[in-house]
């Protein structure tokens, strides 16, 4: 096979290049770490990242650019619904397509069968991506046996937001503070940073510690089974097995750590897509008003360049000044070998 070109735009490396060859390609970012300002890219459709700090340290952190080059949140500026029209900076309440047929953007924190617990840092400026710590240690989720890391392409839903002071009228439990997450069930393994667009199809209401975690369930739209699988049932069809795994995997995968099993409401069975479309806009609502300020924050960072009408809103130089007050990227460190280890629970 041939390999691929090695793409620079102004200083940046393609990191592409970097995950086909990792031996060569680690050599090639340990020394751009040495030259200021010399970072890695990744182009993910209309969006582009940029990481800061060394991989596998609790100071790694994966920015976001826009098509024009401006550092954005991924939380707050990345739309809910794919190429929807924008009104005032804000996604339109109604969106042209039906709210069951549209295609919701996904931003991808971990990949499929790797282990760290990646998340959007919702608690700092702009929300990049970074690796949860927990007493100071860096989180990894164990290998439950049959299961490697994450079964899915796990990520979060933009523009959505689990509100802490909301509570949900079937469980009676609160949001968790979070973007609504999302399992993206294609063939494809992304990359952490990776924007794609998704076809809902279900969604899981677990309970994490008594909080609401929702779970959507979808599917990369430029899969090759997206156009036969349109709702929870055909996943069941399709793919025996599949959904009690995924429910046994959020059963358990806290109890290497010492915690109890997860709980879930419905009696942990999926419900439908129109249940998860509307699960969808209702935390996309609430998270309107979070960037409005008609809400308390929950300690959440709001800052965001495209939201016109948020008393949040920033300019592009002052969201690049916050990039460039972060280490600068370089070599990833070692990860221990316990992350490898089989626990059978």
């Amino acid at each position: 096979m041939r390999p691929p070109l090695l793409l620079r735009s102004s200083g940046y490396v393609f990191r592409a290049f970097v995950d086909s060859f990792p031996h060569f390609g680690q050599k090639l970012l340990c020394r751009a770490a040495s030259v200021p300002h010399l970072y890695t890219l990744r182009k993910t459709m209309h969006y582009q990242t940029e990481e800061r700090g060394s991989p596998n340290t609790p100071e790694y952190r994966i920015y976001f650019k826009n098509s024009d080059g401006n550092y954005i949140s991924p939380f707050h500026d990345i739309p809910l619904i794919a190429q929807e029209e924008q009104c005032n900076g804000l996604p339109a309440k109604k969106a042209k397509k039906n709210g069951s047929e549209a295609l919701f953007n996904m931003v991808v924190e971990v990949p499929r069968w790797t282990n760290a617990k990646m998340e959007i840092a919702t608690k700092e400026p702009l929300n990049p991506i970074k690796q949860d710590v927990k007493k100071g240690k860096l989180r990894y989720v164990a290998n439950i046996f049959p299961h490697k890391g994450y079964i899915w392409n796990y990520g979060a839903i933009p523009q959505t937001w689990e509100d802490p002071n909301h509570m949900d009228s079937e469980t009676k439990c609160c949001g968790d503070n979070d973007p609504i997450d999302i399992c993206d069930i294609g063939m494809q393994v992304c990359s952490p940073g990776q924007v794609i667009q998704v076809k809902v199809l279900g969604i899981l209401a677990m309970i994490d510690e008594g909080e609401m975690d929702w779970k959507v369930i979808a599917i990369n739209a430029a899969d090759p089974e997206a156009n036969s699988l349109n709702d929870i049932d055909d996943v069941r069809k399709s793919r025996p097995g599949h959904l009690e795994a995924t429910v046994d995997w959020f059963r358990k995968y806290k109890i290497p750590d010492g915690k109890p099993e997860n709980q879930f409401g419905f009696n942990a069975q999926f419900q439908d897509k129109d249940f998860a479309v509307e699960m969808i806009k209702s935390t996309h609502e609430h998270w309107r008003a979070l960037v409005q300020k008609s809400t308390n924050s929950s300690g959440i960072e709001c800052k965001n360049v495209s939201c016109s009408d948020s008393p949040f809103n920033c300019s592009a130089k002052e969201a690049k000044d916050v990039i460039q007050s972060a280490p600068v990227f370089g070599c990833a460190h070692s990860v221990s070998p316990e992350v490898d280890k089989w626990h059978f629970v």
